[in-house]
């Protein structure tokens, strides 16, 4: 039996762990630390982050296959490179989160808030983002292919240079948004906001919306096969 890491000064120290990862640094919140140092000392389990507070670590690289953050409070974490295949983040708070380069292919986002979330280069295949805030959110060169994105909000995100295939696209834009090299297939409508009104583009409508801010997107027709 292995003793899970300790604590000093908010840093981990290496205590034996068969795990090969460790964080760089642990949560603020008590609790939440206790639950992830318990995890580090077991084999073959999924996180159980359900409802804690892990706001203050650094969890990049981590690999949280199939775990369970569901209103988790990850706002402001550090999750660089880290993996979150299935993972459950249903109504997750990763306002401001550093998620560049993190797998999150097939992962549940639905009602989480991504504000100002960083998320450029990720892997968002097939992951759910029903009802997501990511509002002023980073998607530089992520791959959200095969993703479905519905009644999310992007208003003030970027999407420099991303790339979509068959997406479910029914989010909400602005002016600020950035769509220039965003690339691929997707299903509308999406709903342009301005400051007096908002409007609702479909088809033909979209595809020269984003072409005139630099991207290239094909609008898939209602009932084409999704191949």
């Amino acid at each position: 039996m292995t003793d899970a890491p300790k604590a000093v000064g908010g840093e981990i120290v290496p205590s034996g762990t068969h795990k090969k990862w460790e964080p760089k640094t642990l949560p603020a919140d008590p609790e939440a630390s206790r639950q992830l140092q318990e995890w580090l000392a077991e084999e073959g389990h999924s996180l159980f982050g359900i409802e804690h507070d892990f706001r203050g670590a650094d969890l990049s690289s981590g690999d949280f296959t199939s775990s369970w953050f569901i209103q988790a409070v990850l706002a402001g974490v550090r999750l660089v490179g880290a993996s979150f295949y299935r993972a459950d983040l249903r109504s997750a708070d990763l306002t401001g989160a550093d998620l560049t380069g993190a797998d999150l292919v097939r992962a549940n986002l639905d009602e989480a808030v991504l504000r100002s979330a960083r998320l450029d280069g990720a892997d968002m295949v097939k992951a759910s983002l029903y009802g997501a805030d990511a509002s002023g959110a980073s998607f530089r060169e992520t791959r959200i292919m095969g993703a479905s994105l519905c009644r999310v909000d992007l208003r003030g995100a970027d999407l420099t240079d991303a790339v979509l295939f068959h997406n479910t696209f029914k989010v909400t834009v602005d002016d600020s948004t950035v769509v220039r090299g965003l690339t691929g297939t997707v299903f509308g409508p999406i709903t342009v906001c301005s400051a007096e009104s908002s409007r609702e583009l479909a088809g033909a409508e979209i595809e020269a919306w984003i072409r005139e801010r630099g991207g290239q997107v094909e609008v898939i027709a209602p009932g084409s096969p999704q191949e």
